[in-house]
């Protein structure tokens, strides 16, 4: 799996929505950054969710978007796979799968092959 390239696609189509919807987007944008500053929950623990929420809901691009910001965030190897393993427990047999790719997602970006 390429994250890098998976990454810069989702970039470009946001950026592309952007232009289409930008109301929306702006919408959106403000949205995610209400919801992800710190609060009760700190940032990087709501990423965590995030990443939980991806994995259990199948999005390829939430699992590494999601990801990538909890470890600039200074999530764990451990954090994120104990995130990764309650999406198991939510979403059954297919999260099970996807949950591989938050894996091979954390391993490329922590430099892992």
């Amino acid at each position: 799996m390429d994250v890098q390239k998976t990454l810069e696609n989702f970039n470009q189509g946001v950026g592309k929505l952007a232009k289409e919807l930008p109301r929306v987007m702006k919408g959106f944008r403000d949205l995610h950054e209400a919801v992800i500053s710190d609060g009760a929950l700190s940032a990087k623990q709501k990423e965590l969710v995030a990443i939980g929420i991806g994995v259990a809901i199948r999005c390829h691009y939430c699992i590494a978007v999601h990801v990538a910001k909890a470890l600039e965030l200074g999530a764990t190897r451990e954090e994120i796979v104990e995130a990764v393993g309650v999406a198991v427990l939510m979403g059954g047999g297919p999260a099970a799968a996807y949950a591989t790719e938050a894996l091979q997602v954390l391993d490329s970006l922590a430099g892992k092959s």
